[in-house]
């Protein structure tokens, strides 16, 4: 038998126990498809003494990371703590000693993860993370080999499920944020502190990820407009429904003809016929616009032990491979240049836009707003004012035409100070996508 490929895991929880259930499941699959068997040698954990739901040796488990991290045996650390500051140390003393290393920690390759791509470049080592975004959507890899030589001009996803499916049930059901939220957290596809995953957190990471892959430029987490998924009310969800669209929470990164990038994450209507609207419940996609391909939608499960444990495994089977043939020249080139960023402002962003404005229902009160709105140069496509008061106000719903957010966002403030005004503005871009 040839010599394995010696695995150090650091971090033992739900996903590293999903990883060895899915190495003993699939043990024969795996061999057969790889020169080198995959072998988890050590485990490092702060918790030893937890009877993990998974096939393990005991005595291979301890507190010792410096231990595993040093072991001349260990080819390979598979980074699973879910942390940023100590998995990072760990990450780069693997890099310097000469380890491969897999994670699927996307907040840390959010902030870090160009940083620690050069060093492995500097090292000769791999930095793969193929289980940081989709779950087990094989994007990353997608990206880096299979749509290799397209020019890629953008990217959109769908790539949290907690959020998708609060609002696919929302849609289904045209019932509030609130109520769906409530169920969620009881079924256990929401956090008891959610925010994370609604605010957009989770999909601006994955974004960040995926930009800096498409467009080969060092984007990070900070850079990316942020928009979450709260105030999207039963109203709004209905609206949509009524001039052909669906909401969903998009992270959206475009190329323009400058070279420059915008990468922005909001809840956003979608034509209710596009492919990425039919994505409902917690499952994600992703679409990929080459200039080769045209459009590539990838969907699938987007979190969990076993869709995850089927990333990490596919870059292990990846060095498995690598290794035999005696180079990972094309994992390893992978790196990101150090010439500056062009991230372009959203306030330049130009696009549709839905508004929710909450008016007194007074004679001239919409003139006032058209009044405001035409000022700044923001035309109206059409305009809806649905039966009914809320909380002593009437709805006012505006789809405009293509309008610059500068100046949307300047119009909705001056509203704001109109006398007839009785609530927040609430606004939501519209993706038209061919």
């Amino acid at each position: 038998m040839a010599a394995p490929l010696n695995v150090g895991m650091i971090g033992f929880g739900n996903i590293g126990a999903g990883v060895l259930r899915a190495l003993e499941s699939n043990s024969k699959l795996v061999d057969e498809r790889v020169p080198h068997p995959i072998r988890v040698v050590r485990i490092a954990d702060i918790d030893t003494t937890t009877k993990r739901n998974a096939p393990y040796d005991p005595a291979i488990l301890s507190a010792d990371t410096d231990g595993l991290l040093a072991d001349p045996a260990v080819h390979v650390a598979l980074e699973l703590t879910g942390t940023i500051g100590p998995a990072r140390e760990f990450i780069e003393r693997a890099l310097q000693a000469g380890k491969h290393v897999v994670t699927a920690n996307k907040a840390l390759i959010a902030q870090h993860g160009t940083d620690l791509l050069r060093l492995a470049v500097k090292n000769k080592v791999c930095f793969l993370f193929e289980a940081a975004v989709g779950g087990g959507i094989p994007l990353i890899r997608t990206l880096h080999q299979g749509l290799a030589a397209n020019d890629i001009q953008a990217v959109r996803g769908i790539i949290n499920g907690t959020a998708n499916y609060i609002l696919s049930r929302m849609t289904d059901e045209g019932v509030d944020f609130a109520a769906v939220l409530a169920d969620a957290q009881r079924l256990g596809y929401a956090e008891p502190d959610p925010t994370f995953d609604v605010e957009g957190h989770d999909t601006a990471h994955k974004l960040a990820i995926l930009a800096t892959l498409c467009f080969n430029q060092d984007i990070r987490f900070d850079d990316i407009h942020r928009e979450g998924i709260v105030r999207v009310s039963a109203v709004d969800i209905a609206y949509a429904k009524q001039v052909g669209y669906t909401i969903k929470l998009l992270g959206i990164a475009k190329k323009n003809d400058d070279g420059s990038v915008e990468a922005r994450v909001h809840p956003t209507l979608l034509p209710a016929d596009s492919r990425l609207a039919s994505v409902n419940g917690v499952f994600n996609a992703v679409r990929i616009d080459g200039n080769l391909t045209g459009s590539v939608i990838l969907s699938g499960r987007g979190a969990g032990p076993e869709p995850t444990s089927s990333a990490i495994l596919s870059d292990l089977m990846t060095l498995a491979s690598g290794k035999a043939e005696g180079g990972l020249r094309r994992e390893m080139r992978l790196s990101i240049p150090t010439d500056p960023k062009r991230i372009r402002p959203m306030a330049e962003l130009r696009t549709r836009y839905y508004v929710r404005l909450g008016l007194r229902d007074v004679a001239g009160a919409l003139a006032q707003v058209l009044t405001v709105l035409g000022s700044k140069g923001v035309s109206i496509e059409s305009m809806n004012q649905p039966g009914g008061e809320d909380k002593g106000h009437a709805h006012v719903l505006i789809v405009t035409h293509e309008a610059q957010e500068a100046c949307v966002q300047e119009s909705l403030r001056e509203v704001q100070k109109l006398e007839i005004n009785r609530a927040e503005p609430f606004l939501l871009r519209i993706e038209d996508m061919g």
